[in-house]
């Protein structure tokens, strides 16, 4: 019988459950253990998908084109668990639920409440989440204990926990110890009081996890576990790391956490949790000198959360390529408005997707300038788009091309409307969303970079290149390296004369992870850490304080084409 283990937040948000859930479930699988991931979000959203950047960060796609929480990809980077839709429900999804139940007649004669209907389709969820042949199912719930729209899905892990043998279920608290400056100390207070919460419902968190900045003592775990009636051992310290993420895994097993969890859940204790090659990639990444700079020229820089999965494609590809990866968030508007001097001096320029017309020829001055000077490109979705739009004005003559999802009456629309879209008038869960084939160019730089003819990628998007506008794309030098063989859609887009130049409508950086790098991203940072080395030779002197290398411009101008 597969065992559960659940994952409550307190004191704050923020705090890091999805990157500890995941790591639990990484440290069960290298101890031989199958595992699965789940998210539970208090949110009435259906899903993120409509949600802005700024509130919620990145929307995270899977495979089946689910459009989930962004610590789903937590999950993927750390463990092997297969997601899908049944690994993310929210408030919405499951009130949605309930109340199509309710219009069929499945409750016809009973007054719908919060318990037991909503509780029950909150453990039917559960359920649903657990991928067949697993041994152990994780569930993360999202949000802070004490929260009124969190309150009906711990309800609902106290009955799921009560249905079941007390081994079978392990319920984990991630909580908050606090340093006051002014005191020069600790407070365990505020997880006091958080516990306290989860124990009025009727929950007894069976291991506590503190995040902390400074060193817990063992005066403090042992105050702890008197307080909150956690045994000693099973007060774990959670000390924010000194240079990567993906320390926590070994953070934890040092802790005694893997062996606190085979005893309470009954599983192998004579395993062993074999993180050999995950170590090894952090003595790397600790022994790393060389370093680069990658400009992210966006429209939500401000939030980090926003590209998550770029920046840790990025740094994937850093430990791949020994080299230390530094971001340069840069503002799209303020590009456009001061021009490319805000990205002089990177060795690479990275455009990621976005919705919305807002900074859109920021991204195309940027791409513009990495183009005529060669410098290292990589364009993702929107970023694709907006390379597609740079060349056909500045080398194809086509001096009003543009998105229609910008600019309707465009009469150069190089970017439109995809067919199966025209009709769509809903935004939730309406997009081309999913994994999808793109047969790639032989002997193309992807086709290289992939070292495969067919791939599959993620997909989120409602626009695509224009097939009327291909011929005299390729004619002029940007060639069409990825389509899907389906239906003929342009997925990638290359300059062959170009160092290295590349977009693609696809989101590659949802298939990367640290010990496997996304191709695309390997051979970007490969790029940009070759022209670093490139003018530092020729400067003799630090690769990142030379400014742009000389490269031979793409500027060919055939005659514009006629939309």
């Amino acid at each position: 019988m597969v065992k559960h283990i659940f994952i409550t937040g307190g004191v704050v948000s923020s705090l890091g459950k999805g990157l500890t859930s995941a790591a639990i479930g990484m440290i069960l699988e290298r101890r031989g253990l199958k595992v699965s991931m789940q998210k539970l979000d208090p949110y009435i959203n259906v899903d993120p998908g409509t949600m802005s950047p700024f509130q919620h960060g990145e929307v995270y796609v899977l495979d089946d084109g689910a459009e989930t929480d962004l610590d789903l990809g937590h999950y993927e980077r750390y463990t092997h668990a297969v997601l899908s839709r049944s690994s993310n429900y929210t408030t919405g999804k499951i009130y949605s639920e309930v109340i199509g139940r309710e219009r069929r007649g499945d409750y016809l004669g009973s007054t719908v409440q919060v318990i037991p209907h909503i509780t029950d389709a909150i453990k039917d969820a559960i359920s649903a989440g657990v991928t067949p042949g697993s041994d152990v199912a994780l569930t993360e719930i999202g949000g802070t204990v004490g929260d009124i729209e969190s309150l009906p899905f711990v309800e609902a892990i106290r009955q799921f926990a009560l249905e079941r043998p007390r081994e079978d279920v392990l319920f984990v608290h991630l909580t908050l110890l606090p340093f006051l400056r002014a005191s020069g100390e600790l407070k365990t207070k505020p997880t006091q009081q958080s516990v306290g919460k989860l124990r009025e419902i009727g929950i007894q968190p069976d291991i506590l996890i503190c995040r902390t900045e400074q060193p817990m003592t063992q005066e403090m775990a042992r105050k702890i576990s008197m307080f909150c009636n956690v045994r000693p051992e099973a007060v774990i310290e959670e000390r924010d790391v000194d240079f990567s993420i993906y320390q926590v895994p070994q953070m934890l097993v040092r802790s005694g956490l893997d062996r606190i969890v085979a005893r309470h859940l009954h599983l192998p204790a004579e395993a062993e949790t074999d993180l050999t090659d995950w170590n090894r990639m952090l003595d790397s990444m600790r022994q790393t000198t060389e370093s680069i700079e990658i400009a992210v020229v966006g429209k939500y820089i401000e939030l980090h959360d926003a590209y998550k999965s770029i920046y840790e494609s990025l740094s994937h590809a850093g430990i791949k390529n020994q080299t230390r990866i530094k971001i340069r968030k840069v503002g799209a508007e303020e590009l456009h408005a001061k021009g490319p001097a805000l990205i002089e001096g990177v060795d690479g320029l990275l455009v990621p997707g976005g919705f919305g017309e807002r900074g859109s020829e920021g991204k195309i001055r940027a791409i513009g300038h990495a183009r005529e000077t060669g410098l290292p490109f990589f364009g993702i979705c929107l970023g694709m788009q907006c390379a597609a739009i740079e060349f056909a004005r500045n080398v194809l003559g086509l001096k009003s091309a543009h998105t229609v999802e910008f600019a309707p009456e465009t009469p150069h629309p190089v970017i439109h409307l995809m067919a199966d879209q025209r009709n769509v008038h809903e935004k939730g869960g309406t997009m081309r969303l999913g994994t999808f084939p793109c047969r790639v160019r032989p002997n193309s730089l992807a086709g290289k970079l992939y070292g495969a003819e067919l791939v599959h990628e993620r997909h989120r998007h409602r626009f695509e290149f224009n097939n009327s506008y291909r011929a005299a794309f390729e004619q002029a030098g940007m060639q069409v390296s990825g389509v899907n063989p389906d239906r003929d859609l342009v997925e990638i887009l290359e300059l062959p004369s170009h160092p290295f130049f590349i977009g693609v409508q696809f989101h590659p950086e949802f298939k990367s992870r640290p010990l496997a790098p996304q191709p695309l991203f390997d051979g970007f940072i490969a790029a940009a850490r070759d022209r670093a080395r490139q003018r530092a030779r020729k400067n003799d002197k630090p690769s990142q304080d030379n400014g742009p290398a000389a490269a031979t411009p793409v500027l060919a101008r055939p005659s514009p084409v006629a939309s």
